[in-house]
């Protein structure tokens, strides 16, 4: 009898050793997303879209969003801040617009109080208008714009965002006042897609996976891309190659919760780092014209770091700070 029961005991321990063997060993429970902007915005594509590639590169167990926009990012970012620390279940996403955000609007808490993990991909913006907006070409809004600025309304993401900064700076290469550019801030996604479709604006700004779905049926036109050269899939000449020398892009990323120990940080890491080397996220970065663009850790940290004088000096330089 002992010899059976040695036997089964052998032969159960085989087994479960084989079934952990085979079960994915994941290196984060449910991630939970801070999106600090609005449903359907840039953020929160970036989140949704990281979530699945998490989940199908085995880094993950299940994912969970939330968004809260306003103030350039900065209010999702002090919520953020205040009711993760130290866990490494807890995915920020930034990018260039937070930092001109926090430059503007100095808030207490800012990117130094969470943990750098992850800068994944730049996007940059294009420049489109209704489907049956007199605007044909970006020469033609270009001769509307020097002629009588305030008539053309521009639409995009949070005041001093990088659309704002972006068509401020356009219009300096244009010898048109800042004062005389009439911008209309939104909170992105869907907000600034219905103001556009509905007359409220006439020129819209932002990146293309934002846009991409209303320009590919034929209810955008793009007239330029503010990429340094053309990107792969939009049908549309860069700013640089029409005369005038702006780009306009902005970068995303991830930050962790604060107070993360080096272990959980390097877990975290890899973890992001998996799922970018997904298929869904490698599918995505087509789909959606994103430049991959992958620095990690302190390296990512000093970037912000650099951004954050860049961009204030941006600001400065437009007349936006």
């Amino acid at each position: 009898m002992s010899a059976l029961i040695r036997s089964f005991s052998r032969s159960l321990l085989v087994g479960i050793t084989a079934a952990t063997l085979c079960s994915p060993a994941f290196a984060l429970d449910t991630v939970k997303f801070m999106a600090p902007g609005s449903v359907g915005g840039g953020y929160d594509q970036t989140a949704r879209v990281l979530g699945k590639a998490l989940i199908e590169a085995n880094a993950a167990k299940s994912v969970t969003f939330e968004n809260k926009g306003g103030a350039g990012g900065t209010l999702g970012l002090a919520q953020f801040a205040n009711s993760t620390k130290g866990d490494p279940n807890a995915l920020l996403v930034v990018g260039a617009i937070m930092v001109a955000g926090i430059e503007q609007n100095k808030p207490q808490i800012s990117l130094k109080d969470v943990t750098p993990i992850a800068r994944l991909f730049t996007e940059y913006n294009v420049i489109a208008v209704r489907k049956d907006s007199p605007y044909k070409t970006l020469d033609d809004l270009i001769k509307d714009f020097k002629a009588k600025s305030t008539s053309v309304t521009f639409g995009g993401g949070s005041k001093g965002s990088i659309d704002h900064i972006g068509i401020a700076e356009l219009a300096g290469k244009l010898d048109v006042p800042v004062n005389k550019v009439n911008y209309i801030a939104t909170g992105g996604g869907g907000e600034i897609v219905a103001q556009a479709l509905g007359g409220q604006i006439k020129v819209i700004t932002g990146g293309y996976a934002e846009l991409g779905q209303y320009i590919k049926n034929g209810q955008f036109r793009v007239l330029a891309i503010g990429a340094p050269e053309r990107v792969p899939g939009i049908d549309a000449p860069t700013l640089k190659e029409s005369g005038y020398d702006v780009v306009i892009g902005n970068w995303r990323g991830v930050y962790g919760a604060a107070g993360l120990t080096p272990e959980q940080r390097k877990e975290v890491t890899d973890a992001v780092v998996a799922a970018s080397r997904s298929k869904v996220w490698q599918d995505n970065i087509k789909t959606n014209a994103w430049t991959p663009s992958v620095l990690t850790g302190d390296d990512f940290g000093k970037f912000v770091e650099e951004e954050h004088v860049r961009l204030r000096a941006m600001l400065v330089k437009v007349g936006l700070l």
